[in-house]
């Protein structure tokens, strides 16, 4: 009896100093870990942010670039008849997109979705207004009868995509 009084006297102690180190040795590595999370997103604030939010800039300025008014202010006078403002529109809507077309990936899939669809309503607003005029026509008609669509509309095509990249970047940075 005596021996294992003894015996209870040494384990014991060790048990709790023991258990002392494994909750002191959890205790660092736990601060470790949680250093090294705050390290990363540190990083991630310092290299990602700032490129995701140029990306949403190029894409509100890839909005601003193909809405009418913009476009036939641009190149409405390079044109002389319907048939070349046309086509030279939609190149430059083509060429906005396919040199914007990377800034997908730092934006939800909704949002790109919208610019998407603004730059389809563009296209699809041009194509349908100079329908409604001669291919040989001055190209002034076709600016005319864009702006009368739009007017009848009541509203920019590129209107709610524009209001859904600011919103996703308030929801993000702000």
């Amino acid at each position: 009896m005596e021996l294992l009084s003894d015996f209870l006297k040494l384990i014991v102690p060790a048990g709790l100093v023991l258990y002392g180190m494994y909750l002191t040795v959890k205790l660092l590595l736990e601060r470790e870990a949680d250093r090294y999370r705050n390290d990363v997103k540190t990083k991630y604030t310092e290299t990602v942010v700032p490129i995701r939010l140029q990306a949403y800039e190029r894409m509100v300025l890839f909005l601003e670039r193909i809405s009418p008014n913009n476009l036939l202010l641009r190149l409405g006078s390079s044109s002389t008849t319907v048939l070349e403002l046309q086509q030279r529109l939609l190149q430059e809507i083509r060429e906005e997109y396919n040199h914007n077309l990377s800034q997908q990936v730092y934006m939800s899939q909704e949002v790109w979705n919208q610019i998407q669809g603004a730059m389809n309503d563009v296209m699809t607003l041009i194509n349908q207004a100079s329908g409604d005029v001669r291919p040989d026509a001055p190209a002034i008609d076709l600016s005319k009868r864009i702006f009368e669509r739009i007017i009848q509309k009541d509203k920019q095509p590129t209107t709610n995509a524009l209001k859904a990249v600011k919103e996703e970047i308030q929801a993000m940075f702000m």
